[in-house]
């Protein structure tokens, strides 16, 4: 067996929030046939398969009783080029912000509104991840996986893959499936989404009148660094919450109560709510309980000040969903997996 096994690994330089969890057993994937080595190694070990990608999205409340696998498989390659839409696809472990620079240096639109966000490109499918009028979905052309139920490979296109708002098939059936490479289709000639107001401003701002997908790039940059603490200064996972979709005869009860709330028209005659504005609202910005507390300049995000546990930053989050419910008759929903 090629695998190295870790004994008692510490997780805490592994997860954004920098919370201190301890694995069991630990070792890495480089390729397909580390994936399936660990696969036997857990069978072996009588232990769970537990897979780790850039930690950037999962509270750890505990030890892991299990072999942890982090996917740390590289490699970025060109599938097809028709001179205008081109397929690229990038293994699992590929961090996501320099996968969606490299897009960006190969002259490809699509993937500027996702940048900086943190992890993986393996992780990103799972939680859908979107930023800014994008999502993964409106980019994705399928990705191979391997199917734990019976040790085949599968491929998944955009149907299967079943996504919705920060959601997929492999969020709702967690565990089955290790994502091993994923697929997007870009574009040689940009169509740019500057819906999202703050974007607009920042390009006006910088006097850039017909921006290039690197301009929107360096923008949305900017703005994520303005709102959104760094975790490797400050430990964090990004938008705890995500924003709640409700019925429009909720949204204009609130509207009546609170004539400024911010809140999104959608499909089917659901409206979406900007939980930041909920959880500012109701006076958690800026909260502190010991090293657990909620970002001084952006509401939506928990934030690790040092030692605090997964556990107590959980608790803050229940407290923070309660008074949400109790005020506004919302329930907000964790975005990160809580372990």
């Amino acid at each position: 067996m090629s695998l190295l096994i870790e004994q008692n690994r510490s997780l805490k330089a592994l997860n954004t929030f920098a919370v201190e969890a301890r694995a069991a057993h630990f070792t890495e994937a480089q390729c397909d046939q580390d994936v399936a080595e660990a696969l036997g190694e857990a069978r072996r070990l009588r232990v769970p398969l537990w897979i780790l990608g850039g930690g950037s999205n999962l509270v750890l409340t505990t030890d892991l009783d299990a072999l942890v696998l982090r996917m740390a498989s590289r490699g970025v390659r060109v599938l097809e080029d028709d001179g205008e839409r081109v397929i690229i696809e990038a293994e699992a472990g590929e961090p996501w912000h320099p996968f969606v620079l490299r897009s960006l240096e190969l002259g490809l639109s699509g993937l500027e509104n996702l940048s900086l966000i943190p992890g993986t490109v393996g992780a990103a499918p799972i939680q859908n991840v979107g930023a800014y009028g994008v999502e993964v979905k409106d980019v994705f052309a399928g990705l191979t996986a391997l199917d734990r139920e019976t040790g085949a490979q599968r491929e998944f296109d955009l149907q299967a893959c079943e996504f919705g708002y920060r959601d997929s098939v492999f969020k709702r059936q967690a565990g089955r499936y290790i994502i091993l490479r994923v697929r997007f289709a870009l574009q040689r000639t940009a169509n740019l989404q500057l819906d999202y107001g703050p974007l607009r401003q920042w390009l006006q701002q910088h006097a850039i009148d017909s921006p290039t997908p690197a301009d929107v790039s360096r923008a949305v940059c900017a703005i994520r660094s303005g709102k959104l603490p760094d975790p490797r200064i400050l430990g964090n996972a990004g938008s705890f919450f995500k924003n709640p979709l409700v019925p429009q005869s909720v949204a204009d009860a609130l509207r009546e109560r609170f004539p400024d709330v911010v809140a999104f028209p959608q499909a089917e005659g659901q409206v979406k709510l900007a939980a930041g504005w909920l959880i500012e609202c109701a006076g958690w910005k800026g909260y502190r309980d010991g090293d657990a507390g909620v970002h001084k300049l952006q509401a939506l995000v928990l934030v690790n000040y040092g030692q605090a546990t997964g556990q107590q930053i959980i608790q803050l989050a229940r407290r923070i969903q309660a008074d949400i419910a109790e005020r506004f008759a919302v329930q907000l929903e964790i975005e990160p997996n809580v372990i």
